[in-house]
């Protein structure tokens, strides 16, 4: 029953990214789901007092239309958890405006693309392990990264979400790694859950 649970839970999620009309709308979707579902990474005890993740009001200047250019390696994450040690290829670089970041294609059957950031919020106003722009093995399909042809790509920040570990330690989460790091404050999509500054150890290798 679990394991059907979190299929149905992917499912939902790869729905709201598909179908959502804007921005409101996939995050009314998105805190319904965590306030309902039972995979989701909200704790049991504090489903009931959950009142909707927070977020930054919806910004403009966090949609940029960046070049990509190819690059090579690869990149190996130690989640600390049953997943172990999870493999990426280099998809690319994406040049923004705010400091360069690598788009990752995760080394494993099926494949999906990958982009975790840490930006200047993290850690005061943001999760401090960073935040998620895409992980496409979860269904987050076509808001936050959306591949316009040739070399160019759309960045959407106002998508960053939280990974799981966010919102409770029992999860173990790959996080961003130090080339996708950047000082530059990313006001825009989810803000911290829990008390800033309350992390898991992330690791990485490679």
């Amino acid at each position: 029953m679990e394991l059907l649970e979190l299929a149905d839970f992917r499912a939902a999620v790869a729905r709201h990214y598909l179908d959502a009309t804007d921005l409101s709308d996939f995050r009314k979707r998105r805190d319904e789901l965590f306030a309902t579902h039972p995979q989701s990474p909200i704790p049991v005890e504090e489903r009931g007092s959950f009142a909707g993740l927070r977020y930054y009001p919806a910004n403009d200047a966090a949609i940029v239309d960046v070049p990509i250019e190819s690059a090579d390696g690869e990149l190996a994450i130690d989640t600390g958890g049953p997943d172990g040690v999870v493999r990426y290829t280099r998809a690319g670089i994406l040049r923004t405006p705010f400091g360069e970041l690598t788009l990752w294609w995760i080394a494993a059957y099926g494949g999906g693309l990958f982009l975790p950031v840490r930006d200047g919020t993290c850690g005061g106003q943001t999760y401090g392990g960073g935040r998620y722009l895409t992980d496409t093995v979860k269904g987050t399909h076509g808001r936050g990264v959306r591949w316009l042809g040739a070399d160019r790509v759309r960045l959407d920040f106002n998508y960053l979400y939280n990974p799981s570990c966010a919102y409770d330690p029992r999860w173990a989460c790959p996080l961003a790694p130090p080339e996708n790091r950047i000082t530059h404050p990313l006001e825009a999509g989810e803000r911290a859950y829990h008390q800033p500054g309350r992390t898991r150890s992330d690791r990485w290798t490679g």
